[in-house]
């Protein structure tokens, strides 16, 4: 059996890394997806999907030291369910519910070069491209 899910979009906040007991490297980020599309009616409309990326070992420490808020990037990984096989459900703080999906990355490649906080180009990179082709993103 074999898993595999591919996101491209923008990293939401800054990623936070920190070491298991074991001392290995784990950075968290967030990366907001968007589709945009006009209804019959003229009518403009986006939805947004975010998913929280855990990336491990030596890649969790460059994804940490290259990825600022705003990046754009591709994420290669798995979807990581709750215990019961599903996304994590969660209630927001104003009472509604929803949903967090989680991947566990194995590959992150850094499609672009935002401004950093001192409006110098964020340093581009990229980590274990596991045969991607350099060509044109097909979606």
């Amino acid at each position: 059996m074999f898993q595999q899910t591919t996101i491209v979009g923008n990293v939401g906040g800054q990623p936070t890394m920190r070491y298991t007991p074991s001392g290995q490297a784990v950075t968290n980020f967030s990366v907001a997806t968007s589709r945009k599309w006009t209804e019959a009616s003229g009518e403009k409309k986006t939805e947004t999907t975010w998913f929280h990326v855990s990336a491990f070992g030596k890649l969790g420490e460059i994804t940490n030291q290259y990825l600022v808020k705003g990046s754009k990037v591709l994420v290669q990984g798995r979807l990581h369910p709750d215990a019961s096989g599903n996304p994590r459900i969660y209630s927001r703080q104003d009472g509604t519910s929803g949903s967090s999906y989680e991947i566990i990355a194995d590959n992150v490649r850094f499609l672009g070069s935002p401004q950093g906080e001192n409006g110098q180009p964020q340093a581009q990179g990229q980590v274990d491209d596991g045969g991607f082709d350099d060509g044109p993103i097909p979606f």
